[in-house]
């Protein structure tokens, strides 16, 4: 079994989408491990608020910027995370030009800033590479079954020609590049209004309205703790000889529509039933990751359950849901929108 890597604290890192749901978790940890951490963020889709923790750091830094635009950043850098790009439907699908745009040139910037620093590359890529799968579980050297003309198709070949970009900087030896496939990810720092299935479930039920399910229901997801697949993102971008190919990061618990729906449900009190409606074009009828790549070059593998992740996760919904509500007139009673039992 491969030894845990060595963390190699006392780094410069830049974290390109560092404001979002997963990016801020990243810096947090990076930031832990003792590195200095420069953020670049468009705030598009990140928060200042994912960062408030952070921002009185001596060794954090943010940088306003959109990763579109030419980057320039003084000083020496020994690392660049590539997370910069909405990564929800409702999000991507907002302005799939720009979505495009971001994945293609954002990446092409990125990569350019790695070679001239003689920085290591990692980017966060996905498991819509994947598209409807044919092939279950998904393993790295699956090609994909996509839908390159579909709505969905500013993220998910925009993902697959970043990829591209990454593998070519490493076989004309300029940028030492890691490609990670994340699968769905979930935690606090999410958006309650993102689109997202475990987002969307928690805030409907903490609002007492219908769970929306589409389709039947029996369509499947791998739903993965935001500190395991940031210790995975971390593992690899931190492994010696680079893997040379993509790694899957996800948890390989496999779950329906319908189960995540009765597993919130059994975690909120509320008056909440399920509804059904039609599926999304090109909605992937199966996810699941085949992880033996990431456990054996990373040793690398999800701790934490999905019984286990909502809790925290609803906290944080339960809260920021909470600091959105209207402020009560004196005698005013309360409104039930948001539930207060432990979870």
């Amino acid at each position: 079994m491969a030894k845990r890597p060595k963390m190699n604290e006392g780094k410069v890192i830049v974290v390109a989408g560092g404001a979002g749901f997963v990016g801020s978790h990243l810096c947090s940890a990076l930031l832990d491990r003792g590195n200095r951490v420069i953020c670049l963020d468009s705030y598009l889709t990140g928060s200042p608020v994912n960062l408030s923790a952070l921002q009185c750091n001596p060794y954090f830094t943010m940088i306003e910027q959109d990763v579109c635009d030419e980057i320039q950043i003084d000083g020496p850098i020994d690392q660049i995370y590539n997370l910069a790009c909405p990564a929800s439907p409702r999000d991507y699908q907002a302005d799939p030009i720009h979505t495009m745009l971001t994945s293609v040139t954002g990446t092409s910037n990125l990569l350019r800033a790695a070679e001239r620093h003689g920085a290591i590359f990692l980017q966060a890529s996905t498991s819509e590479i994947y598209g409807d799968p044919e092939e279950h579980p998904q393993q790295e050297d699956y090609w994909g079954h996509v839908n390159c003309t579909g709505p969905r198709a500013c993220y998910d070949e925009g993902k697959r020609a970043a990829e591209a970009l990454c593998f070519d900087s490493l076989r004309a030896g300029t940028v030492d590049a890691r490609v990670a496939r994340i699968f769905n990810t979930y935690g606090p720092h999410m958006r309650p209004n993102d689109g997202r299935i475990v987002s969307n479930f928690v805030v409907q039920a903490l609002s007492n309205e219908p769970l929306t399910v589409y389709g039947s229901g029996e369509q499947t997801r791998s739903f993965c703790y935001v500190t395991d697949l940031v210790e995975g993102l971390i593992r690899l971008m931190n492994c010696g000889a680079n893997p040379r190919g993509p790694v899957n990061l996800g948890n390989p618990g496999e779950f329906t529509v319908i189960e995540l729906a009765e597993l919130v449900l059994s975690k909120i009190r509320t008056t909440s039933s399920i509804v059904y409606a039609p599926l999304p074009q090109d909605d992937p009828s199966r996810r699941r990751p085949d992880i033996s790549r990431a456990k054996a070059l990373l040793d690398w593998e999800p701790k934490v359950s999905l019984a286990e992740g909502l809790s925290p996760t609803i906290r944080w919904f339960q809260t920021t849901l909470a600091k959105r509500r209207p402020a009560r007139r004196r005698g005013q009673q309360p409104q039930p929108s948001v539930s207060s039992q432990p979870v």
